[in-house]
């Protein structure tokens, strides 16, 4: 049964793939994208074989996978930049009283990165990727309670290592979310 689903997976991937590729390469603003996109598209076509039609109809169904991946793909860009635009005017009104405003982020980027790898992802989740407890708690796979308990500590050692470095920290900015 595995060797059929495997067989059956390559002869479509070996008469489909060009067509995605060039479906996805014409549609993506890089080749990384468009791989990406293509990646996904043949990793669902694997996961959802049974649902794969036989024949030419295959290509179709793949070109509305397709579709599907590089509209969510487009909508992950569209969060990126709308996170990225906020962090950027957030860093920008936080140090903008700053005249040694590189040396300060520099010290913030040193101090964020001597943090243990797991106080950096719990802040990362939080300031990058805008998730609140309950959805990190989902991330994590542990309560809501222990990611609060974790994320005060955290943002306390951040705090501390900030004051090390001689970077002033506005505390409402550190206790959001």
């Amino acid at each position: 049964m595995d060797d059929d689903r495997k067989t059956r997976f390559e002869a479509v991937y070996q008469q489909t793939y060009e067509h995605i590729l060039g479906y996805a390469t014409r549609r993506c603003d890089s080749p990384e994208d468009a791989a990406d996109v293509v990646a996904e598209t043949f990793a669902i076509a694997w996961r959802r074989m049974d649902a794969l039609p036989a024949g030419g109809e295959a290509r179709l169904w793949l070109y509305g996978v397709a579709r599907n991946v590089l509209a969510n793909h487009r909508r992950g860009q569209a969060r990126h930049r709308h996170r990225s635009v906020e962090l950027d005017t957030d860093l920008a009104d936080l140090y903008a009283h700053a005249p040694e405003t590189s040396l300060e982020l520099s010290a913030i980027a040193r101090a964020f990165d001597a943090l243990p790898e797991d106080d950096r992802e719990l802040i990362a989740l939080v300031a990058w990727e805008g998730l609140e407890r309950a959805e990190i708690a989902t991330v994590l796979g542990c309560s809501r309670n222990a990611v609060r308990i974790r994320l005060h500590r955290a943002r306390k050692r951040l705090s501390k290592a900030l004051a090390a470095a001689g970077v002033t920290v506005n505390h409402l900015i550190m206790e959001s979310a």
